[in-house]
């Protein structure tokens, strides 16, 4: 009986000891563990007779039933110190002002190019996307420049290593696919990313495009001055805007034409566009003794910046938040 006393008080002192959880379970295995002072105890009940076995049995199991309660109050204490440490250390000064929520907005070329879908879906255009990693056919010949065509050398591209394959340097591929999969009449804008290798304030090896396409039986290059000059007037929210045409070339369309807007004391080329070359209708096999249409072509980083006044296009693509802030209300 001595001894099961001596045992309560060591384990005890020892428990008190314990300052963390970790300490605590090695001290555990002191008393309960397999090599433990119970385990000894419980081997000798063996070598006792028949009559003590149960009272000192009996015995043992309160000793346990003791030790193990001691234990799990020990554990306790230690978990409700560990938390009152912490909220010592974390606690909040409510005195402090108040941390305000940053708010994300949309990037400029996004609202813009929001803004300039919009405007073309009231004027009955859908839009049309396609894929920014496009082949030799899809980006250069089915738009009328074979490989010796002198065009390409406008377009410095980005091929891709050991591939046919290329970053699309205008979004015209995607008004092929569509002419292939969709019959007369067609009104459709594509926007998009477009790769090319050239950079300085106005120019990015990466930037966006929206061109614009319409087929049908009677479309016009009248037809075609008056949509651009319509979309134009309503982008900038100007009635009075000026809008002229200049004969130009460009390998998909004849007639072709650049687009100018006046511009604070002079014009400014915006675009391209003219009617669809014949060419073209026929390598997506639209009749052209039924069909004819025209296409335009703008860059929606140009208008972007325009609108907001930003002189650099390189700002748009540096993710500066102090810049990128001015629109995000």
């Amino acid at each position: 009986m001595q001894e099961l006393d001596k045992i309560i008080t060591e384990a005890k002192h020892a428990f008190q000891g314990a300052r963390t959880l970790p300490e605590l379970d090695q001290i555990k295995g002191q008393f309960l563990g397999k090599q433990g002072v119970l385990t000894d105890l419980r081997k000798g009940l063996a070598k006792v007779s028949a009559e003590e076995r149960p009272i000192l049995g009996a015995k043992f199991n309160n000793l346990k039933t003791e030790l193990e309660a001691l234990l799990e109050s020990r554990k306790n204490e230690i978990k409700a110190q560990a938390l009152k440490e912490r909220l010592d250390n974390e606690k909040i000064d409510v005195t402090l002002p108040g941390r305000k929520q940053s708010l994300g907005g949309l990037h400029p070329v996004t609202r813009t190019l929001n803004r300039v879908t919009d405007l073309f879906s009231t004027m009955g255009f859908s839009v049309a996307s396609g894929p920014e990693i496009e082949d030799d056919y899809y980006n250069f010949t089915s738009l009328n420049q074979p490989e010796d065509h002198p065009a390409r050398s406008m377009h410095d591209t980005f091929y891709l290593e050991g591939e046919q394959q290329l970053l699309r340097t205008h979004t015209s591929p995607i008004q092929i696919r569509y002419m292939e999969n969709n019959k007369p009449p067609i009104r459709i804008v594509s926007p998009g990313r477009v790769y090319r290798v050239d950079s300085d304030a106005t120019h990015s090896p990466m930037f966006h495009q929206i061109e614009g396409l319409w087929i049908d039986d009677r479309a016009t290059f009248a037809d075609l001055k008056g949509t651009v000059r319509e979309f134009l007037r309503r982008f900038f929210e100007k009635e009075d805007l000026e809008v002229r045409f200049r004969p130009s070339y460009f390998p998909f369309t004849e007639p072709s034409a650049e687009i100018d807007m006046t511009f604070k004391d002079g014009w400014l080329e915006i675009g391209g566009c003219g009617m669809v070359h014949p060419k073209v209708l026929n390598n997506v096999n639209i009749d052209t003794e039924c069909y004819q249409g025209f296409a335009f072509g703008m860059g929606l980083d140009r208008l972007a910046m325009l609108r907001y006044g930003v002189t650099d296009l390189r700002l748009f693509f540096e993710n500066d938040l102090r810049f990128l802030s001015q629109f995000s209300g």
